[in-house]
């Protein structure tokens, strides 16, 4: 998708840091972190989000690679938050599927605040 910011990242138009990757997944430093650690796992491939048909094949791999990421980053064994934001009400910025994962110090439990609170 060419105004896809992702898509452009994937495709080497620009630059990121890229933390782990294979045929069908890319990981990347994200841009504006909200922990310490914080990386975006995406397909190479675009999909908006969870409901376009991405394959359970697809999603497997997206999800396979979120504990290598893990590891690379140092937090495997401390633990880290995985998340993804699927829709505008749900807080998703670009539109291509991407998981969050976040690290590198204790976090509060839970996982919902909204808006309006």
């Amino acid at each position: 998708m060419a105004d896809c910011i992702f898509c452009k990242i994937v495709a080497g138009e620009i630059p990121s840091t890229i933390v782990w990757e294979d045929d069908r997944v890319i990981a990347f430093d994200d841009i504006a972190p909200q922990a310490p650690v914080h990386t975006l796992v995406i397909p190479r491939e675009h999909h908006a989000d969870l409901s376009d048909r991405m394959g359970a094949d697809l999603l497997g791999a997206l999800f396979a690679a979120v504990p290598k990421v893990a590891e690379v980053k140092g937090v495997a064994d401390s633990g880290y938050r995985v998340i993804v934001n699927n829709g505008a009400d749900a807080g998703q910025l670009v539109g291509h599927v991407h998981v969050h994962v976040l690290g590198g110090r204790r976090m509060v439990p839970g996982m919902l605040r909204f808006e309006d609170e």
